[in-house]
């Protein structure tokens, strides 16, 4: 595999436009991801989407030319540090790219900006069985959030509207 390169998508440009559309599409349809491709209501709004949401930061991870990964990330605000974060909402490789390195590049890019914008920290959710993402992850030094002894560990938990 040639080597990989990692650059902040511009959302002004129609390339970094069907990158994003293609590998959202393509981690939606993996089993760890939604395993189901997305609908076409959310292809149409998907990129106007990102383009209005004012915290949208995405780096793709490009080999020869051709995006193969994907880390699509919003800027929060720790009020306890009182300084932003940076979520990792979506990380995903294609599979011919996996087993390369992309994602440890990918988390490294993320981290690297969250320095540069002086986040207090980095955050994600990921899978409970989706081992290969949970070895990478913890390569790259994330630990599940565990605040006291008496709170425990942080939970993730949605309500579908």
């Amino acid at each position: 595999m040639e080597p990989i390169e990692i650059v902040e998508a511009d959302l002004n440009r129609d390339d970094h436009q069907r990158s994003v559309l293609e590998l959202i599409d393509a981690y939606a349809r993996d089993p760890m991801g939604n395993g189901a491709p997305l609908p076409s209501r959310v292809k149409n709004e998907l990129i106007p989407g990102l383009r209005n949401h004012p915290t949208t930061l995405i780096f793709l991870a490009c080999c020869d030319g051709w995006a193969v990964g994907i880390a699509v990330c919003f800027i929060g605000f720790s009020t306890f540090a009182a300084r932003p974060l940076i979520n990792i909402h979506d990380l995903a490789v294609l599979p011919e790219g996996r087993g390369n390195g992309v994602g440890r590049k990918l988390l490294a890019a993320v981290e690297s900006k969250a320095k540069e914008m002086n986040c207090c920290k980095v955050t994600l959710e990921v899978l409970e069985h989706n081992r290969r993402a949970l070895k990478v992850y913890a390569a790259a030094g994330f630990v599940r959030a565990t605040y006291t002894e008496e709170a425990g560990g942080a939970l993730f938990f949605a309500k579908k509207l």
